[in-house]
């Protein structure tokens, strides 16, 4: 059994970590830290996993929860990831974080839009891990930078395109809409229940959203040259889920029937990616819960242009579930172990 951490449990990706971990036939979870709760039993914390996790919440303590492990979910804010990874990687541990510290391949650009970083040696090391992409570097990777939520939606509904050089990448807009959960757990007035329901509204307009580097570090590697892209996230009076439209003019005629057949063929062999008929689009309804993303593609022949739908749930596909994922790649599991759970419905 693979013994493994996690590191920050008491959000709801820390949580979602622990209800997929659960169903791991080859996952033993020793260690489940959280520094708002230490000292709570966990299911007093989360009543849904009584009877089903006996352990009581631990503070923080590198090396102690090194000993206790060999793999660690970090699922901490940015920078507090920064402050504990380096001594689980020097104590022989693999990681895979859940936070923006590892995400980035320069580390110029991390201090653009978050803050100085602590250990940049670190990120030319740190594997991208979203596994339709990375898989090939994420086998044997002892550090992982578990992608975000939105671009993990934007990056698969583009990837078969630019792959196949059918679009410009200067006209890519990326048009998002998350559920509250991708806000976090914390307290914020702009998520309680009276200011987010029967609303619906944008928020990092203008390419102010932290995730708009992070997408167009990856569509830039997809296609070898630099991408930027105008990127919108709205928020949605739901729970969890994100919807993407993407939109981009494309290089070459070609029908909606035909770039389905295409998306169809590149995704063929990948478990979690699933591939709707022509002229059918995905809903958050039809991923939540599971590991999938969910696309449908059309052509709008007025204006040339190529429009992807993805669907994901935010806290599955674009955190806790791929975060399984890569675990899986990493030690050599069947990718899918732990993640066969369909999506709930209604």
């Amino acid at each position: 059994m693979l013994k493994v951490a996690v590191v920050g449990a008491s959000g709801y990706t820390g949580v979602e970590l622990l209800r997929l971990l659960h169903s791991h036939p080859e996952v033993a979870v020793t260690c489940i830290t959280s520094e708002q709760s230490a000292g709570k039993a966990v299911a007093d914390v989360f009543p849904t996993l009584r009877n089903r996790y006996g352990q009581t919440l631990e503070n923080l303590e590198p090396v102690r929860v090194a000993d206790k492990a060999d793999l660690i979910f970090t699922a901490l804010p940015h920078k507090a990831a920064m402050e504990v990874v380096p001594t689980f990687l020097r104590l022989g541990k693999r990681v895979v974080d859940l936070s923006a510290d590892y995400r980035f391949h320069d580390a110029a650009v991390y201090e653009e839009w978050y803050e100085p970083h602590m250990n940049p040696e670190l990120l030319s090391e740190a594997v991208y891990g979203l596994p339709e992409v990375r898989r090939e570097k994420i086998v044997g990777a002892r550090l992982v930078g578990n992608p975000g939520c939105y671009p993990t939606s934007v990056i698969l509904a583009l990837q078969p395109l630019l792959r196949n050089g059918l679009i410009d990448p200067a006209t890519i807009i990326a048009d998002s809409k998350s559920g509250v959960s991708g806000a976090g757990r914390g307290a914020k007035v702009d998520n309680l229940y009276c200011e987010v329901n029967e609303g619906f509204k944008a928020y990092g307009v203008g390419g102010l959203h932290r995730h708009t580097p992070e997408i167009e570090q990856e569509l830039s590697l997809l296609v070898g040259a630099k991408v930027t892209i105008s990127f919108t996230p709205h928020l949605v009076p739901m729970d969890r889920g994100i919807l993407s439209t993407v939109y981009a003019r494309l290089t070459a005629a070609k029908s909606g029937a035909e770039l389905a057949a295409l998306f169809a063929d590149y995704y063929g062999g990948e478990q979690f990616v699933r591939v709707l008929p022509s002229g059918s689009y995905p809903s958050t309804a039809h991923v939540r819960g599971a590991n999938f993303c969910d696309l449908g593609v059309t052509v709008d022949e007025r204006t040339g242009r190529v429009i992807v739908v993805s669907a994901i749930d935010n806290l599955v596909k674009g955190a806790a579930g791929q975060a399984v994922q890569n675990m899986n790649i990493m030690c050599g599991f069947p990718e899918g172990l732990g993640l066969e759970g369909l999506p709930l419905f209604p």
